[in-house]
């Protein structure tokens, strides 16, 4: 413990903790959206999409967020596009703009003097690192973003539950869609120096599905999950500097078992509800 109590008095280490927070807070309350949604293959997609937008950011010098926010909201007008045409329906859509996406990151990467090492810091991120330019903008981005969520949620949680009904009753369900996507882009975009596009998925999909665990009211689930997604970024910074492992890795890992740990005891809970002994009458 004394390894984190040394690294508390670092002003870098310091910052990686507010970014973890803020990640993991921000990606929580939008991932119950995507779970809503029913959205994680979108994540994936994306995950994978916004890759050449940061590779591209990152040679011309300027934010990765910026590259990745650009490059992803592209994907999005495309997948919009491509599904309104009714050509394909969206998760199709979804792949084929995805098809080249990737490997055109690659491809302009390989380019680049020492391009293994940037390889592995956008796709699984390099908390350690993050300045405060990085910690802003995650905290103006992913706050813009829950500000959004938060103006337009009845219309956002009816169209989820009922897109029929909710188009009857005049609400635009496409551009609602259509703004869920972006809002999981710019998510995503803000949570690439801590975690990397790859591993940013596990920050939009598990705390929800763990929050989903314990409550089926959306409000209530947003605040869980903001707090698991926080948990995980502060466990995993921790495991990362005390066994000196992937900071990015270690924060997915910690999100999976805060997951696996609520379900373990919701089963324990519904198995002591269920226990013969408890109608047994008390003395």
């Amino acid at each position: 413990m004394s390894v984190l109590w040394d690294s508390l008095h670092s002003t870098g280490f310091r910052w990686a903790v507010v970014e973890a927070v803020l990640v993991g807070a921000i990606g929580g309350v939008v991932g119950v959206h995507v779970m809503l949604r029913r959205l994680p293959f979108f994540v994936v997609a994306m995950s994978h999409a916004m890759f050449p937008g940061v590779v591209l950011a990152s040679v011309a010098g300027i934010s990765l967020f910026i590259g990745g926010t650009a490059f992803g909201l592209v994907v999005v007008a495309a997948v919009a596009v491509i599904g309104a045409s009714r050509v394909l329906d969206q998760s199709s859509a979804i792949g084929v703009v995805l098809a080249g996406a990737f490997a055109l990151g690659v491809l302009v990467l390989s380019a680049q003097p020492g391009s293994s090492h940037d390889l592995s810091a956008f796709l699984v991120g390099s908390i350690l690192t993050v300045t405060p330019a990085d910690v802003v903008t995650t905290a103006l981005g992913g706050g813009v973003v829950i500000l959004v969520l938060a103006a337009l949620h009845k219309e956002l949680v009816a169209s989820a539950f009922d897109p029929a009904g909710s188009a009857a009753l005049g609400y635009p369900v496409r551009r609602l869609d259509t703004l869920v996507l972006a809002a999981v882009t710019i998510t995503m975009a803000t949570t690439i120096p801590a975690t990397g596009t790859l591993l940013s998925v596990a920050l939009l999909t598990v705390p929800a599905l763990t929050a989903r665990v314990w409550t089926d009211r959306v409000g209530p689930a947003m605040v869980i999950a903001a707090g698991v997604g926080a948990a995980s970024g502060l466990l995993g910074l921790a495991a990362s500097t005390l066994w000196r492992i992937a900071a990015g890795g270690a924060i997915g890992l910690a999100a999976t078992a805060l997951l696996a740990l609520a379900l373990a005891a919701r089963a324990a809970q519904a198995a002591h509800s269920r226990s013969p002994l408890r109608a047994l009458p008390s003395n």
